[in-house]
């Protein structure tokens, strides 16, 4: 958007390659990367320079921003939230994105940095914890790995298979959904909390947990009810957590920039985008907490507006809500 209007664009991406979640948190098997290849290759044919390896408050500092009439933070939100139980210190236990961030990197053939171990699955029992797609992208990418078994844990109860009477359209029905990655196996537990990891010699070796029931409550979250006699143990060689983000890692950027935070701790901001220093916009997961890739692209189209106005006065930018289709 910016440089349909006229700006000179440069991005900074610390990865070695850009597209951020789509080229290293999707897999292959879900979205063929020469579809961002293509994108990619298209914005550069219009003139927008990626510089990659670069991370502000790491590998440059405030000096070398100097040179920008505006900077836009667009950090996402890759933070994962743990599952701070016992045993979570053993070997064989890991954050989801950091499993199919090695996968992506292989398949590129870009390769695992130096002294990093590879994860993998083959021949193992996997527990995956969290329903949600990074879940999901967990199995699919187990089952190609040819892991021996993988059994998936949700926290909440198994939905519906057909829209709920008290959700009717346009309301987001929460129905069962089922991927492709379901479909090619596995086995999926609902209404179960993970209570312990435990093993031998430092390694997993299995999951402990427990069958709860969600007790709805007139205010604030549903309380736990421990079903007494349902606790289990699940063996495990392999244990990935999927349970969502907490937030950008934005500690080296609002450092250096000198930055607020808000209460929720994302980047402050005021209506227009604005952190409380001049020339400094902020979009995306860093501005309003972990969300969607749509609500991402949204949150871009509106601060380049933003973008536009502060450097020039005007926009003829398309306002919220505008259709305005991308040209390729």
């Amino acid at each position: 958007q910016l440089n349909r209007a006229g700006h000179e664009v440069t991005v900074l991406e610390r990865d070695p390659r850009a597209g951020g979640l789509l080229r290293y948190g999707i897999p292959d098997f879900k979205m063929d990367k020469a579809i961002l290849d293509r994108r990619l290759a298209i914005l550069r044919e219009e003139g927008i320079l990626f510089k990659t390896g670069v991370e502000v408050g790491v590998t440059i500092g405030p000096e070398d921003l100097a040179s920008f009439d505006a900077t836009v933070l667009c950090l996402g939100a890759t933070v994962p939230r743990d599952l701070p139980i016992a045993g979570r210190d053993l070997a064989g236990i890991h954050f989801a994105m950091a499993f199919l961030t090695q996968q992506n990197r292989i398949n590129s053939g870009e390769g695992l940095p130096p002294g990093v171990r590879r994860i993998t699955a083959t021949g193992k029992d996997v527990i995956v914890i969290g329903g949600g797609d990074t879940g999901s992208d967990c199995i699919g990418t187990c089952h190609r790995q040819q892991a021996r078994s993988v059994t998936n844990f949700q926290y909440s109860p198994c939905p519906p298979e057909e829209r709920p009477d008290h959700q009717p359209w346009p309301y987001y029905p929460m129905r069962l959904r089922t991927s492709p990655s379901h479909e090619e196996g596995g086995h999926r537990q609902w209404d179960i909390l993970t209570q312990a990891f435990f093993g031998a010699q430092g390694r997993v070796q299995g999951v402990r947990t427990v069958d709860i029931d969600l007790i709805p409550q007139a205010e604030g979250p549903p309380r736990i009810r421990q079903i007494p006699g349902t606790r289990r143990e699940w063996p495990a060689d392999l244990v990935l957590i999927a349970i969502g983000y907490s937030g950008p890692d934005h500690a080296a950027i609002t450092e250096c920039l000198n930055l607020d935070l808000d209460s929720r701790g994302v980047i402050a901001t005021d209506d227009h985008y604005k952190t409380h220093k001049a020339g400094i916009f902020c979009a995306g997961d860093a501005r309003i907490g972990q969300s969607l890739i749509v609500n991402a692209i949204a949150e871009g189209r509106e601060a380049a507006r933003e973008v536009d106005i502060y450097l020039t006065g005007s926009t003829d930018l398309p306002e919220k809500g505008c259709c305005d289709l991308p040209v390729g």
